[in-house]
C-alpha cells in the first residue's frame, strides 16, 4: 500500500522524507519531485531495486537509469575520474538541468542497465529531492511514468500510472516546465551533446570553450 505525503505541509514533509528514506534503504521505490518532471527512484547500489524500477516503468535494461546526487563532492566517489570539463559544467549548472555522462568507477557494485561502463549524473534543483538525496546517497532515478506515456508533472499523475509499485509518493506540487535535462557525454576525446534540453548547447559550449560534437 503506497502513501502520499504533502510536502507543502512541514509536518507531512518531515514524515514523508523519513518514510521515503526508510523505503529506499529497504529496497523499495519512491516518487520524488525534481526541477524537471517527477522521478521514480531507488537506491543506486541495490540492483534488485533498480530492476523493480525498470519493471514499474515497463522498461528494459537497454534504456539505463541515470543517477541523481545531492552534492558536487558525491561525484568523486562514483566515477573513474572527474575531468576539468566536468568540473566546469558542475560549477556552472549544478544544481540544475544538466546531466553529464562519465565513465563510472569500476569498483562500484551496481547495475543500472546497459550502461557500457558509464553513468549519467545530475544534481537536481529541488529542495525535497536534495534533502532525500543527502539523507540516503545517490539514487537511480527515471521519469515517473510508464514507458510510452507522458512523464508525470505532479504526484497524482505519477500515482495514476505507477500505483502500488511505489511505496512512498512525495508530493511537491506541480513540477516545472516539462523540459528534460540537457545531456553531455564526456566519455570520449571531445564532448558530445546527446540531448539538448533546458540548458542550451550554446551555454554549454561557452563554459567548455569548445563546440559540442553531434550525437553519432
Amino acid at each position: 500500500m503506497s502513501v502520499v505525503y504533502d510536502c507543502s505541509d512541514p509536518d507531512s514533509r518531515t514524515d514523508g522524507l523519513k518514510a521515503a528514506a526508510a523505503a529506499v534503504r529497504s529496497g523499495r521505490l519512491v516518487v520524488l519531485p525534481t526541477d524537471t518532471v517527477y522521478g521514480i527512484g531507488a537506491d543506486a547500489f541495490d540492483s534488485a531495486a533498480v530492476r523493480a524500477l525498470l519493471q514499474a516503468k515497463h522498461r528494459g535494461p537497454d534504456m539505463p537509469v541515470g543517477v541523481l546526487v545531492g552534492s558536487w563532492s558525491t561525484v568523486d566517489g562514483l566515477v573513474l575520474g572527474v575531468p576539468q570539463q566536468a568540473r566546469a559544467l558542475i560549477e556552472a549548472f549544478w544544481p540544475g538541468d544538466l546531466s553529464i555522462v562519465l565513465p563510472h568507477a569500476p569498483s562500484l557494485n551496481w547495475d543500472l542497465g546497459s550502461t557500457r561502463g558509464t553513468v549519467l549524473l545530475r544534481m537536481p534543483l529541488h529542495p525535497v529531492a536534495l534533502e532525500l538525496l543527502r539523507e540516503v546517497g545517490p539514487m537511480a532515478v527515471s521519469s515517473a511514468n510508464v514507458s510510452g506515456r507522458p512523464p508525470a508533472a505532479n504526484a497524482q499523475d505519477a500515482k495514476e500510472q505507477l500505483q502500488d509499485s511505489v511505496s512512498v509518493y512525495l508530493d511537491g506540487g506541480p513540477s516545472g516546465a516539462p523540459v528534460p535535462s540537457t545531456i553531455v557525454d564526456l566519455t570520449g576525446l571531445s564532448p558530445v551533446l546527446l540531448r539538448e534540453g533546458a540548458v542550451s548547447a550554446e551555454a554549454v559550449s561557452e563554459v567548455l570553450g569548445v563546440e559540442l560534437g553531434p550525437k553519432e
